[in-house]
């Protein structure tokens, strides 16, 4: 009986997705990431370009990405999209299953069904993205720390996708010295395969492809919410590397230490957002649809201050980014209340963080209430 309800979840998202795929947004990154797999077994460059026009983007992951993505290309661009779509639902319900160990299963499905309707996670689905799959790899990681393997999993996702890597700061931070050493080795595994499996790939890729911005999309579009968008719509232009490099990096680095310092009073689920923040911040584009650890900050953010929960799940569930003028560069021509909220979900972050830190100092220096390592710790106690 409890899985009954996640199977008519998935079941519905299925249909709906295969029914009505024309009315989303094509599914445009899961066919970069099929042409990907397919020109990897054919033999061709990966990073040409020519492998990849029918989808219209270029395949900007790193070769160990394409590697995993091979088998599938067999398959129906339907058949795929459903159960892609099923699967990465899937995966979102797991993350909040790590979070609500205490809850019923029906419960949690009724918290995913809900978490449909933020603007990440429905992005991320139409767009066929990875990002819930990511999700669920480093949240595991960190929300189930005394595995003998803990640490792989973060290392895998940034196999994927390189941004995960900033967990292992949080790692080194919160004193997990062996599960960050267990990331870098099974990234720097991720790495080998790709080699092994296309090595004329894999040196183009990490000596070119990874260091060409202009395969990344226009940093202006008010769909990149970073720290570096931000500074490209306030300055009209990309900002100075160094100005660039000092703002992420102040902002990244505060998140990243507020969460270890959050990890080390018995508050695993709280660093784990707080990284997820510093990795979107950091990163110099951040899409909408990478945002999808809202889902997971808003169960968080309940268990110690509701008002802000429901302030941050009507920030994402509202799409408000999408309001002012966007694409074709509108976004340089913003005023201040564009910006406000054009670019709510980075001033949402850093108001999160000033929040966390002044939390923290108020709590005191006391004892923790749990281990950062027990597993079994109700992590979002009270949250019903």
């Amino acid at each position: 009986m409890a899985r009954r309800p996640l199977t008519w979840l998935l079941l519905l998202v299925a249909a709906v997705i295969a029914g009505r795929i024309e009315q989303f947004r094509g599914f445009i990154d899961l066919e970069v990431y099929r042409f990907g797999g397919a020109t990897l077994a054919s033999g061709a460059d990966l990073y040409d370009g020519g492998a990849v026009e029918a989808a219209g983007l270029p395949f900007t992951y790193p070769p160990f990405a394409a590697v995993l993505m091979a088998p599938l290309t067999e398959l129906p661009p339907v058949l795929l999209a459903a159960g892609w779509a099923a699967a990465s639902v899937a995966a979102l319900l797991a993350v909040l299953r790590l979070l609500l160990p205490a809850w019923p299963p029906s419960g949690v499905v009724a918290l995913t069904a809900g978490a449909l309707l933020l603007e990440p996670v429905w992005q991320s689905l139409s767009f066929g993205q990875v990002n819930l799959f990511l999700l669920l790899l480093v949240s595991y990681d960190v929300l189930r720390p005394d595995r003998r393997t803990a640490g792989v999993l973060i290392g895998v996702a940034a196999g994927i996708k390189l941004t995960p890597l900033v967990f292992v700061a949080l790692l080194v931070l919160a004193g997990r010295r062996v599960p960050a050493v267990r990331a870098v080795a099974a990234f720097a595994g991720t790495v080998a395969v790709g080699f092994l499996a296309a090595g004329s790939d894999s040196a183009t890729y990490w000596t070119h492809t990874l260091w060409d911005p202009t395969r990344i999309g226009g940093l202006s579009f008010t769909s990149n919410q970073s720290v570096n968008g931000v500074l490209v719509r306030l300055l009209g232009h990309e900002p100075p590397t160094l100005l660039w490099l000092a703002a992420a990096g102040a902002a990244a680095g505060g998140l990243l230490v507020l969460g270890g310092l959050w990890w080390r009073r018995g508050e695993p689920g709280l660093a784990l957002v707080l990284g997820a923040l510093a990795m979107l911040l950091a990163s110099p584009v951040s899409w909408s649809h990478h945002w999808v650890w809202a889902a997971p900050a808003a169960v968080v953010l309940w268990r110690r201050s509701r008002p802000i929960a429901v302030a941050w799940t009507a920030l994402f569930t509202s799409a408000c980014i999408w309001w002012p003028p966007h694409r074709e560069d509108r976004e340089l021509a913003w005023g201040l209340p564009e910006h406000l909220v054009g670019d709510a979900y980075v001033w949402a972050a850093l108001l999160v963080g000033g929040w966390a830190a002044v939390t923290y100092v108020r709590a005191g220096s006391t004892r923790p209430r749990t281990s950062p390592s027990d597993s079994r710790a109700p992590l979002v106690e009270g949250a019903v």
